[in-house]
């Protein structure tokens, strides 16, 4: 099979939420060794749709939060529990938080900030925002185990610590591609100073949590788990091309922030759905996907 042609299947399951059997079979063998192979995994991660049923257990094995071995997977939840309740625990004891009346994601929040020695003295943490909160949000969302939740959030947001870094690469690779697809919009944001003021810290630092559909934002988790950074940029460039028209219209960053609010509030998880699979598909053509794989 051509390359092509495996894009293009690849691209056509994400669409209709089918895997091929050889794949998901591929990838159950993986998750099953004893000694996990992480590089098959991520390369799993990069190149094919990750099964809905099984991407919580390969994310936490990509992001260490299960063993390499798989015979010490009990062994090793059970301390994690322990670290996730003692942490609750805590902070229950100082009364810094109400669970009857605190968002979890707050909470894990604050379970972050005790753990990590960052908890300040009179933090109001119902109150407060953080890129943290936006990826525990997420993840919410997307799963039930709420000791694992916890775990990846933690892991995720020390990867979403090194795409800052990254920003300025990141940053360098969305003005390219818009000036090499979308010519028109690349100049109208250009000289209307837009370019420099798209609030890319916060997208990309969050990994457009909170931004797009969390059912759709999870298959391009699934790439930056597996090491591809470079997703972000296409995803924002399909974002930006979604909502040209009115981005033409638009003299200020605030009329352009709108317009991706009203394009997110409307039938959100269907657009969400299309601009992923359109990013998906367009990074696979690229060469930053042969790079990563």
């Amino acid at each position: 099979m051509t390359t092509d042609e495996r894009n293009f299947r690849s691209v056509y399951y994400e669409k209709v939420g089918c895997r091929g059997v050889g794949e998901t079979n591929k990838l159950e063998n993986l998750l099953k060794e004893k000694l996990v192979d992480q590089g098959k995994l991520k390369q799993f991660c990069i190149r094919f749709a990750v099964p809905v049923r099984h991407r919580s257990l390969l994310w936490c094995s990509l992001l260490n939060i299960h063993p390499m071995y798989t015979n010490n997977l009990q062994y090793v939840m059970i301390q994690r529990k322990a670290v996730y309740t003692d942490l609750l625990r805590a902070l229950k004891i100082m009364k810094l938080i109400d669970e009857a009346k605190m968002p979890k994601s707050r909470i894990l929040y604050a379970m972050w900030l005790l753990e990590t020695k960052r908890l300040p003295l009179g933090c109001n943490i119902s109150t407060s925002e953080h890129n943290f909160i936006a990826i525990s949000e997420t993840l919410l969302q997307l799963f039930d185990n709420e000791v694992e939740i916890y775990w990846m959030a933690k892991k995720i947001y020390q990867i979403t610590e090194d795409i800052e870094k990254d920003l300025p690469k990141l940053t360098t690779l969305t003005n390219s591609l818009l000036e090499k697809n979308n010519q028109d919009l690349y100049r109208h944001m250009e000289t209307n100073n837009l370019l420099q003021k798209l609030p890319l810290n916060r997208w990309y630092v969050t990994c457009f949590a909170g931004v797009l559909n969390e059912s759709a934002l999870a298959r391009v988790w699934d790439k930056i788990i597996g090491g591809s950074y470079q997703i972000l940029a296409f995803v924002l460039f399909k974002m930006l091309s979604k909502v040209d028209r009115c981005i033409f219209k638009c003299k200020d960053i605030d009329a352009l922030l709108e317009c991706i609010d009203k394009l997110n509030a409307k039938n959100e998880k269907e657009l969400s759905d299309v601009i992923v699979s359109k990013s998906i598909e367009m990074w696979q053509s690229s060469e930053f996907f042969y790079k990563s794989s």
